[in-house]
């Protein structure tokens, strides 16, 4: 009989509590893919007092660093989050010769360069495919099947918490408010919605699918972040009239000059992409590349299942690796692209605005955007429904733009909001799919 290969578990929330049942559970079915048994060996928890259903009480030790520091360990899975003490315990592993499998989207964010040149130099392996869109393949896919081929671009809807609450906005006609609520009571929504709802969760994973995609150091800190938090039911109602669906993306492009622009924001989505038809909780990410052309990878993005049947899936190949005495190493920087600044990067836009409503007003406003050399391609004028001007201002003006500089929409946003012909609330979203 072949010695088993000794695994430890960092964590048992509700994604660890569902390695472990996996581990524990499927032990034969595991052994007959890997050619190993695995045996748990350890538990690192908080509080080693609370009740964890389904795991041995005798496996759990709030000595983390002991756990991962003794030195006959051959796989450590990573899923207590955050930066730190997860960094460093994932680096003490890595010197003590443990493979690493990891779900920790914030630390890879802030440090995949160094803990996978780190890896490279033990000789071990670093696999983290649930650290983005849970159970759906894309970090594999990115680094091993389209590899050999160019990414242009890499777009998609990386957290179901946002999603599900647009997409509430949208069909049930709530507010914000009340849809973030709903979330909250399903589970979708931490009591502090803040990472989803502001961006951060969707910023970290997509400094990590840049970096992968375009082969290059990104961190979370060069990623341009906005959240949702200011999206209103008139904007739903907006891109209703455009034939969109507003969603918040991810997005990591090439540039015409090989640098890389990285950016999370809401933007109304054109219904005839694909994109726009995704719903509820689930995650969704479009590829573009040279020779492949256009895929998407669509499926549940968060939960404790889905996630940890991607985790088993890096722990199943990290342990055939280990099994082999082999490991594979994957080094996400083989260029150095530059991050350009938001402002420096294009879009198309939708503007809309209050204005009065007198002869000539249309041809002023279609001044401004040309004065800072932004083109028009769709223009909407409407006088309000219930007849009620607000705060003097009985008409409002829609207009999407072709594809300009950020710098240059922002001059436009700035000299119409000091335009005596144009009421204060000056809304702009950003258009994908057009």
């Amino acid at each position: 009989m072949r010695k088993p290969l000794k695994v430890a578990l960092l964590g048992a929330g509700v994604v660890g509590s569902q390695v472990a049942r996996i581990l524990v559970q499927e032990a034969d079915t595991l052994e007959s893919r890997i050619g190993r048994r695995l045996e748990l060996v350890g538990v690192g928890v908080r509080n080693v007092d609370l009740p964890r259903p389904g795991i041995d009480p005798a496996l759990l030790t709030d000595d983390l660093e002991g756990l991962v520091t003794r030195g006959d360990l051959d796989v450590v899975i990573e899923l207590i989050g955050g930066i730190e003490p997860a960094r460093g315990l994932v680096m003490k592993a890595i010197e003590h010769g443990a493979s690493i499998v990891s779900a920790n989207k914030a630390m890879l964010a802030e440090d995949l360069g160094a803990l996978s040149r780190a890896a490279e130099a033990k000789g071990v392996d670093l696999y983290y495919e649930a650290a983005v869109a849970g159970a759906i393949p894309i970090i594999r896919p990115l680094r091993e099947s389209l590899v050999g081929d160019e990414i242009d671009e890499v777009m998609g809807i990386v957290n179901g918490t946002t999603n599900f609450i647009l997409d509430k906005m949208v069909t049930d006609g709530v507010s914000f408010q009340e849809a973030l609520e709903e979330a909250q009571a399903l589970g979708y929504a931490e009591a502090d919605p803040t990472a989803d709802i502001e961006g951060h969760d969707a910023a970290a994973k997509a400094a990590i699918l840049a970096g992968l995609a375009f082969h290059t150091e990104v961190l979370r800190s060069e990623v341009f972040c906005e959240g949702i938090t200011q999206v209103t039911s008139a904007d739903i109602a907006a891109a209703e009239q455009m034939g969109c669906k507003i969603k918040l993306l991810a997005i990591a492009k090439l540039t015409h000059d090989d640098r890389i622009i990285v950016k999370v924001h809401p933007a109304m989505v054109a219904n005839k992409h694909p994109l726009a038809s995704v719903s509820g909780a689930y995650n969704a990410i479009f590829v573009n590349s040279r020779e492949a052309g256009e895929l998407m990878f669509l499926g549940q993005g968060a939960g404790g299942n889905p996630t940890a049947s991607a985790v088993m899936g890096d722990v199943v190949t990290v342990a055939r690796n280990r099994a082999r005495g082999t490991a594979a190493h994957f080094s996400p920087a083989y260029t150095r692209r530059v991050v350009a600044p938001i402002a420096e990067s294009s879009a198309q836009f939708f503007v809309s605005f209050d204005v009065v409503d007198r002869p000539g007003i249309l041809a002023k406003c279609a001044a401004v955007f040309g004065r800072h050399g932004v083109s028009l391609r769709i223009v909407q004028q409407s006088l309000r429904e219930d007849g009620e001007p607000v705060d003097g201002f009985p008409a409002r003006l829609g207009i999407m733009t072709h594809l300009t500089l950020e710098a240059n929409l922002a001059r436009v946003v700035d000299e119409l909001r000091q335009s005596e012909f144009v009421g204060s609330n000056v809304r702009v979203m950003r258009v994908e799919g057009f």
